[in-house]
């Protein structure tokens, strides 16, 4: 097992492209392939979760909220495909996403809400090691439909008066997915460890094929030094199980909740949906005054969308 630490997220993937580039080459699907097997991810602080190296890796912020919410809300509406279109070549005739993770965690077979029966086993039994939360399901995934889930599923284990997660994955694109995964299970970690009411651990991210595509090698290679940087923390998330899903419904439709960390979110998607009606002056000015990291990161990928 290959392992990389980091204490951001900067750190971590620019360690782990290091390392990737000069994997093996492989062409699964006909697409050629950098890849290392076996590969463990250590991220030391779960809420330095944004990985922001502008100029030459800037991430879609408002799908990086979007997504968070769209999954913790046990939602596969297609409302996501406002905050990132391309998904909709994964989507089946009917526009759904069929490896869409949030079902399968909040509402498994039609009537497991897998999260609330995670935190229930470690209320129940702090060294419990049955807090699990399954997302690959054999039964509709070999069925070849077109999104097969990459997570197989998440494990949180409650030691020492800290709680540490680990999520595991069949295959990790490190250039264009991993931000983007990471970014919402360290979320679902930070807010599991305010349920329970004790500090927040290490987060484990178990990755069989971490991989990068011939297409983004170069990209990847350019980066490195931007990546290097740490931007350090965003805003607590941790907030009541009790009111959770009211919370998810209003941040996801922009409005504030009265809660610092999560009306950024709610504003990093309100200024998103403005940028999506053509009004891109009144998004801009949005994003500004979103302030801090996230807000910053939002004018970077507006920045982005201006030159294409």
């Amino acid at each position: 097992m290959t392992t990389i630490t980091g204490g951001t997220l900067n750190e971590l993937f620019a360690s782990a492209v290091r390392l990737t580039i000069d994997g093996d080459k492989v062409s699964p699907r006909g697409m050629d392939t950098r890849e290392l097997l076996d590969v463990r991810l250590l991220l030391e602080e779960p809420r330095s979760r944004l990985l922001h190296a502008p100029p030459g890796r800037v991430l879609n912020t408002a799908f990086a909220v979007a997504e968070t919410v769209w999954i913790l809300s046990g939602s596969d509406a297609p409302w996501i495909y406002e905050f990132n279109g391309q998904l909709r070549q994964y989507a089946e005739d009917d526009g759904i996403l069929r490896g869409a993770y949030g079902p399968r965690m909040r509402c498994w077979d039609g009537s497991v809400d897998q999260l609330a029966l995670a935190l229930s086993t470690l209320r129940g039994d702090p060294d419990s090691r049955r807090a699990v939360i399954q997302l690959y399901d054999p039964a509709r995934d070999a069925g070849g439909h077109r999104d097969v889930p990459c997570t197989l599923g998440y494990r949180f284990h409650l030691r020492r008066g800290r709680l540490h997660m680990a999520t595991t994955m069949r295959s990790q694109d490190l250039w264009t997915g991993l931000p983007y995964d990471i970014f919402a299970a360290t979320t679902l970690h930070e807010l599991m460890a305010g349920w329970l009411g004790v500090e927040l651990g290490e987060y484990h991210h178990h990755v069989d094929s971490l991989h990068v595509y011939e297409r983004d090698l170069d990209k990847a290679v350019a980066v490195l030094d931007e990546a290097v940087s740490s931007p350090g923390k965003l805003p607590s998330l941790e907030t009541p199980w009790e009111g959770f899903d009211a919370l998810l419904a209003d941040v996801r439709s922009g409005r504030m909740v009265d809660h610092p960390g999560w009306d950024i979110m709610a504003a990093v998607l309100a200024s998103y949906q403005q940028w999506k009606r053509g009004h891109r002056d009144a998004a801009v000015r949005s994003a500004e005054g979103v302030g801090g990291l996230l807000g910053e990161a939002l004018c970077a990928w507006y920045a982005i969308l201006r030159s294409r």
